[in-house]
């Protein structure tokens, strides 16, 4: 397939969507950079933590992103498909999906000035080149001209399943049950925030991946992309 070199694809969805397992696959499929924005989000609510700050005082993380540069590089070998640093430290999935970090997220991604600065770091990286960018807002709010969206989205249980394997898969403990209820408060707080709400854009193709593996999942969204040429 060829790329034309302005290629945007938007892959939104709820947690545990699976929306950067496919995000990643298709990057790598189509041999363009990938990211998942969610992990800017993550690399703040860890900066928080460390230097204890609070996770509702705006002020106090705009502070930290101009004290310590979120930056992200593209290396399609690194296992996130991307490199993430947090001021000098490279973080890796481990930190990133710690449930610390996962606790306070949410309520970080909501302030209207955090967001406006991921905004304008995400959309400087899409001006690179092709891109494959993940999150829940990318097609609303980060790149609203892709020419492809989607919206993946499944079941709660599903999503419950999957989060448990990766995260085991990066060596993170597991409670089954209290994996739920995050997952259900962070549905809420993504549905619910004033600013950049978890919708589906207008124009978005609607992909359920309950049911379905990552394989057909991909050959779905690759069918897209071709027909969006």
């Amino acid at each position: 397939m060829s790329i034309p070199a302005h290629l945007q694809i938007a892959i939104d969805g709820p947690a545990a969507s699976g929306k950067t397992t496919v995000a990643h696959r298709l990057a790598s499929q189509l041999r363009i950079l990938y990211l998942d924005t969610g992990a800017m989000y993550r690399a703040l609510a860890y900066l928080a933590l460390q230097t204890r700050n609070e996770a509702d005082n705006e002020g106090a993380l705009l502070r930290l992103l101009e004290q310590h540069e979120i930056r992200v590089s593209s290396d399609a070998t690194a296992p996130l498909g991307f490199r993430i640093f947090a001021g000098d430290r490279e973080l890796d999935e481990a930190v990133l999906q710690s449930n610390e970090v996962t606790a306070v997220v949410s309520t970080i991604a909501a302030h209207p000035k955090v967001r406006e600065a991921m905004v304008h770091a995400q959309r400087r990286i899409a001006q690179e080149g092709p891109v494959v960018m993940a999150g829940r807002d990318i097609g609303t709010v980060v790149l609203p001209l892709a020419q492809v969206k989607i919206f993946l989205t499944a079941s709660v249980g599903a999503r419950v399943e999957r989060r448990r394997v990766q995260l085991e898969a990066a060596g993170v403990d597991v409670n089954e049950h209290r994996l739920a209820e995050e997952i259900e408060e962070r549905d809420r707080l993504d549905r619910s925030r004033a600013v950049s709400p978890l919708v589906p854009a207008p124009d978005a193709h609607i992909v359920d991946s309950s049911s379905i593996g990552v394989e057909r999942v991909l050959e779905e969204i690759a069918a897209i992309v071709e027909r969006s040429r």
